[in-house]
């Protein structure tokens, strides 16, 4: 979820499926980082118990979100948006008419005006 929001944000802003990876990812991929080591160290502790049907389960819990976190979500999701582009975002056109026009990342708001550079913004300047 973190990792698709970032990078779809991105995309609603510019429409590259290349660049909108490659710039809404880092920040997520720190959430899902901790995320994954905080589940993979809870399941690990589990490990070290003397049960013998728990120490499986946690040990197969504890790689599992391991290899969802590091190889599933911030490889292969990413590695696939790049690859299908501008059709990852594709939805039918029954279900747009049926689903909330719900606009978080702004994308119908209008743009601001391009200043020439060098001209200082309206908001660094001082009466």
């Amino acid at each position: 979820m973190f990792v698709v929001a970032g990078i779809h944000e991105e995309y609603a802003h510019g429409g590259d499926a290349r660049r909108a990876v490659l710039k809404g990812s880092p920040l997520a991929f720190r959430v899902v980082t901790a995320a994954a080591l905080i589940m993979v160290a809870v399941f690990a502790g589990f490990v070290t118990m003397q049960d013998a049907i728990v120490k499986p389960i946690a040990f197969a819990l504890a790689f599992g979100v391991l290899v969802d976190a590091f190889l599933i979500r911030m490889t292969f999701v990413p590695a696939v948006l790049i690859w299908v582009g501008r059709a990852g975002w594709w939805l039918p056109h029954g279900l747009q008419k049926i689903l909330p026009n719900v606009d978080i990342e702004g994308r119908d708001l209008p743009k601001p005006p391009a200043q020439p550079r060098g001209t200082p913004s309206a908001v660094s300047q001082r009466d």
